[in-house]
């Protein structure tokens, strides 16, 4: 066989495996950022039960790629299942919440410490934008735009610390008690935050104080829960 023979029939395998057979695979994995989004934004609440055809409605895409979503996110604990079959997005007992809280402030305080050290001066600038959008959801009392912009100052933190493997790990926890984020403004703004600990945040990472930032984001993650301890204890 010639060297030219050879290399058109090698071309002509590569060129028919290169399609994979990805479209099931792809709509079950976008169902699953979605939802998993919702989660960790506070936009799905303890006890929502996740019916699988109306889900499946909802998403445009068959029951067999929605069931795929759910039942990962059943096996991340992000999701529970009752005695039905039916896929619910949990209650977080008090137990549970203290021990994300803790795990959240020893290793979000290493990403603000990280962050004082690496972040870029355009990562601190949008660290300070979102919290400007903060400010002004706080003012004008829309809490639950609050809730979203939080979470985003908060990963988006973890992100400015370039330490990856601990930002998904962040971000599963927020998947974890983000359905009781609702509840973080159940009693209004806290009144000693003045200035708020993002503000005081930002200002360590500017200064490149590594302990600053450490402590602004854990005494931010204590005291600013309040709320969501308050909430989990009456439940």
């Amino acid at each position: 066989m010639s060297s030219q023979l050879r290399k058109d029939i090698d071309n002509r395998s590569i060129s028919r495996d290169w399609a994979k057979p990805v479209e099931k695979e792809s709509l079950a994995e976008q169902a699953y950022s979605s939802i998993r989004s919702a989660l960790m934004r506070g936009q799905l609440a303890p006890g929502e039960r996740m019916r699988l055809r109306p889900m499946s409605e909802k998403f445009g895409i068959s029951m067999t790629p929605m069931r795929e979503a759910l039942l990962r996110l059943v096996v991340e604990k992000a999701m529970v299942i009752d005695g039905r079959g039916t896929v619910i997005v949990p209650e977080l007992t008090l137990a549970q919440l203290l021990e994300i809280r803790a795990i959240r402030m020893d290793l979000e305080g290493n990403s603000a410490a990280s962050a004082a050290r690496h972040a870029t001066s355009e990562e601190v600038d949008h660290l300070e934008s979102l919290q400007e959008r903060i400010s002004i959801c706080h003012a004008s009392k829309r809490f639950e735009d609050a809730v979203h912009l939080n979470t985003e100052f908060h990963l988006a933190l973890c992100s400015a610390g370039h330490l990856p493997i601990t930002r998904e790990i962040v971000e599963g926890l927020w998947v974890r008690c983000g359905p009781i984020l609702s509840h973080l403004y159940d009693a209004g703004v806290p009144a000693d935050w003045d200035p708020h600990p993002h503000i005081r945040i930002i200002e360590a990472l500017r200064r490149g104080d590594e302990n600053a930032a450490r402590g602004g984001i854990q005494y931010d993650i204590e005291m600013g829960g309040r709320g969501l301890l308050d909430y989990v204890r009456k439940g």
